[in-house]
């Protein structure tokens, strides 16, 4: 019997990729850099999601990762622009008060709860993500929140969820489930950790790690199901 769920927050509760395509637009206009395309935005983010993913593999420092991201993008768009820390702090100033849900997923996570233990489990900057769980109204609404530059680790190490583990309290792995979007960091994560992973995949993305995938859904109420046996 499942007990506890744990949630990724960016691109499964939120929706990252809305956020972060008005969060670009919003730092060239505050920086006068002119139009942010829509085709420029698509290739920051596929740049971001490279370092993120390095950073998962302890290849960067995330202080390294808030930069080079930044560099390489403006390289490769040919812009002349060196005030890279200025910009990383207005995009996270953005990436925290912006706020899109998927799925309204705030009334889902409001109706399971008291139903059962919820909690947080994000990668990312401590004050983005504390601001961004605070200004959805979702932190009031998990057990715990677990973000990763606190605890010190990022998702999908192990160590991640030995602490999130540790401190929700004796669970078996069979009454432990993580719902996430992302292969790299929540179903690894899962997979590292032992416990039930549920994928996120509004997409239908195929799986091309091999990974350990107890459940897949592409709305979010699904887990109704696979908790409680109810339909969406």
């Amino acid at each position: 019997m499942i007990k506890a769920i744990l949630w990724d927050i960016d691109g499964t509760i939120l929706d990252f990729k809305e956020a972060e395509y008005y969060g670009m637009k919003n730092c060239f206009a505050h920086f006068g850099l002119g139009e942010c395309t829509d085709e420029m935005i698509s290739t920051y983010a596929a740049i971001n999601d490279k370092y993120w993913e390095m950073l998962e593999r302890k290849e960067v420092t995330r202080q390294e990762l808030f930069t080079a991201r930044f560099k390489e993008f403006f390289d490769g768009e040919g812009i002349v622009f060196d005030k890279l820390v200025e910009f990383n702090k207005e995009y996270q100033h953005q990436l925290s008060t912006l706020i899109f849900f998927r799925d309204n997923g705030y009334e889902l996570i409001k109706e399971l709860k008291g139903r059962i233990k919820q909690y947080a489990v994000t990668n990312g900057s401590y004050n983005v993500q504390k601001h961004k769980l605070e200004k959805s109204g979702l932190k009031e609404l998990f057990e715990d929140c677990f973000i990763s530059d606190q605890i010190g680790v990022e998702k999908p190490n192990v160590e991640f969820f030995d602490h999130v583990k540790k401190a929700i309290g004796p669970l078996g792995d069979d009454e432990i489930i993580i719902v996430g979007d992302s292969l790299t960091s929540d179903m690894k994560g899962g997979n590292n950790a032992g416990i039930l992973c549920c994928w996120y995949n509004p997409f239908e993305k195929k799986d091309t790690k091999g990974l350990k995938i107890d459940y897949e859904i592409c709305n979010l109420w699904e887990i109704k199901e696979i908790v409680f046996g109810e339909e969406k």
